[in-house]
C-alpha cells in the first residue's frame, strides 16, 4: 500500500486519498450535548438487562450582526436509548427534564409495525458515553460522571502514548 500523504493546498491541509481508504469500514459516531425533553423513563427485562428512554433537544444558533442578536435554528428533537446497567442507573438517578448532558454513542434504526400494521422505522442514538453537565435552571448540579468512573472525565488513551507505565 502506498503511505498516506498530506499536501496543503491552498494553506489548507489535504489528504491524499489512496487505496487504503477504500478498505476502510464506515464510522458511525454521534456526540450530542442537549437537554431533556422528559425524565428518563427504565425498563428492566426478565433476564436483568436494562434499558434507559429519554428525548434529548439540541438547538443551533448563530449570531446575526446586521440585527445584533443571536438566532436560533429549530430544535431537533433525538431518541437516547441507554442499554448498559450502569449508565441507565445513572441516567435514572440523576438525570430529570431539562438536564444539560453530553452523549456519545452510534445511530440505530429500528423497525415496528403501528396499529394499522403499516412497517415504520425509526433512529435512536444508542449511547455508549455519559456525561452530566448540569441541573435545569434554579437546581443543584449533581457531579459528573460518565462511564468510565465516577471521579474524573474520561481519560482517551491513543496507541501513540509512549508513556505508558505498562
Amino acid at each position: 500500500m502506498n503511505p498516506i500523504e498530506l499536501t496543503y493546498v491552498c494553506g489548507v491541509q489535504k489528504l491524499n486519498q489512496s487505496n487504503i481508504f477504500k478498505q476502510m469500514a464506515s464510522i458511525n459516531k454521534v456526540t450530542l450535548v442537549g437537554h431533556l425533553g422528559r425524565d428518563p423513563e427504565t425498563k428492566t427485562f426478565e433476564n436483568g438487562g436494562t434499558v434507559c428512554t429519554f428525548s434529548l433537544a439540541t438547538t443551533e444558533s448563530y449570531f446575526d450582526r446586521e440585527k445584533n442578536q443571536r438566532i436560533d435554528l429549530p430544535t431537533e428533537w433525538h431518541n437516547i436509548r441507554i442499554g448498559r446497567a450502569g449508565l441507565a442507573k445513572v441516567a435514572q438517578q440523576y438525570l430529570r427534564k431539562g438536564s444539560m448532558v453530553y452523549v456519545e454513542g452510534s445511530i440505530r434504526s429500528r423497525e415496528y409495525n403501528d396499529k394499522e400494521g403499516i412497517a415504520r422505522r425509526f433512529y435512536e442514538i444508542n449511547v455508549t458515553e455519559l456525561v452530566l453537565m448540569g441541573a435545569k435552571p434554579g437546581e443543584q448540579s449533581p457531579v459528573s460522571l460518565n462511564s468510565t468512573t465516577t471521579d474524573a472525565p474520561p481519560v482517551h488513551v491513543g496507541a501513540d502514548d509512549d508513556d505508558l507505565p505498562f
